[in-house]
């Protein structure tokens, strides 16, 4: 059996690379000597991530179109048309058997070209109102794979296989964590933890609203894990520095998120299809406060999911510097409103999604020859 070769094209944002990662990683186990190279956006951050994972990566220079008035307009006919002949380049010199894509700008592209070559191809659409790249591109591919019922509204529906969301590997087993994690984190495991994650960049909203909550968080015993993003770290440093020796931590990026998810009573979240898949995953009460300006407002449909079961509290962006402070402290304090979401959170739960990604994958691929 030869070995196989397999593009994987996604990213922009955590929620685009790291499920990219986890289908590789299911791949790899199933079939360990396949080579795979990684196609991103120049500049973005899976030109970092993925490097760290242990694979290789080449960048394409595209970015996405503003829908309002933007000079970078201007440059994106000519980023396209760069990025399809990088693509064709790719494809002719490295010969995969299959190329996946998991959303992002450099998915576009590559998927494009792959299907025109006609290698089997495949999508994993994350959220449960499909972006824009993945509705266009659906026509093409063979398989797509999604995260939500409902979503041959979108795509075509012999090509559809729900699978849910892949998540990183390392969350998937929290027990016998939560006291490396406390000790990681420099936390006590007398007083309830709050954790809070705006995504991988961070979010200005949540990080507003978690700086007036300080003071209260600290006089009601509350710690803090707190992920910030790059841009928003030193003003939340300055701001818990006097709270520092109470539990009340600020990170731009948190690496061993196994670890904060052991120890935290309760997230606060954005509600991106990843964080929203691993929470699920990892049984967590929740309070999310979706992106407002996300495409078609999918964040809200994502958290309103979970909301209906009763499994999540949603609060509007433009409410949450009002009532964020208020509504964590109330929900930190009722354990017995923490357990019934935890439950109904858990039952909405996908397992191994990775795996039958994979399995997709190498189907198409034995198929195809």
């Amino acid at each position: 059996m030869k070995p196989l070769r397999i593009i994987v094209s996604g990213g922009g944002t955590g929620g685009h690379i790291f499920p990219a990662i986890a289908i590789a990683n299911a791949i790899k186990a199933l079939r360990p000597d396949t080579e795979f190279l990684f196609v991103g956006a120049e500049g973005k951050m899976e030109m970092e991530k993925v490097p760290a994972a242990g694979y290789k990566i080449e960048g394409l220079w595209i970015s996405g179109f503003q829908r309002k008035f933007s000079m970078s307009n201007f440059a994106f006919p000519f980023k396209v048309i760069s990025s399809l002949m990088k693509a064709k380049k790719i494809v002719r010199s490295f010969k995969p058997d299959a190329v996946i894509g998991t959303g992002g700008y450099a998915s576009g592209p590559m998927l494009r070209v792959a299907s025109n070559y006609g290698i089997p191809t495949l999508i994993q659409e994350q959220n449960s109102y499909a972006g824009v790249t993945n509705k266009i591109l659906s026509k093409k591919v063979n398989r797509i794979c999604v995260a939500y019922s409902g979503m041959e509204k979108f795509f075509p529906k012999e090509k559809i296989i729900l699978t849910g969301n892949p998540v990183r590997q390392d969350i998937l087993t929290l027990e016998g964590k939560r006291d490396r994690g406390l000790e990681q984190f420099g936390l006590s495991g007398e007083k309830k933890i709050i954790l809070v994650i705006g995504g991988s960049q961070g979010a200005r909203t949540i990080n507003e609203s978690i700086l007036k909550c300080l003071e209260a968080f600290e006089k009601n015993n509350v710690q803090l894990i707190w992920q910030t993003g790059t841009a928003f770290l030193n003003t939340a440093k300055q701001a818990v520095s006097q709270f520092e020796e109470k539990g009340i931590k600020a990170f731009d990026f948190i690496q061993k998120m196994d670890y904060a998810y052991a120890v935290a009573d309760m997230v606060i979240s954005r509600a991106g299809a990843s964080s929203v898949s691993e929470l699920c995953l990892v049984k967590k009460p929740c309070i999310f406060i979706p992106l407002p300006t996300a495409a078609e407002d999918h964040q809200t449909k994502n958290a309103m999911a979970l909301v209906t079961y009763n499994a999540a509290i949603i609060i509007k962006d433009s409410e949450a510097r009002e009532n964020l402070c208020e509504q964590a402290i109330s929900l930190i304090k009722d354990d017995e409103t923490c357990f019934k979401l935890s439950e109904n959170i858990s039952k909405l739960a996908m397992h191994d999604s990775a795996k039958v990604i994979a399995n997709e994958v190498l189907n198409l691929i034995n198929n195809k020859k």
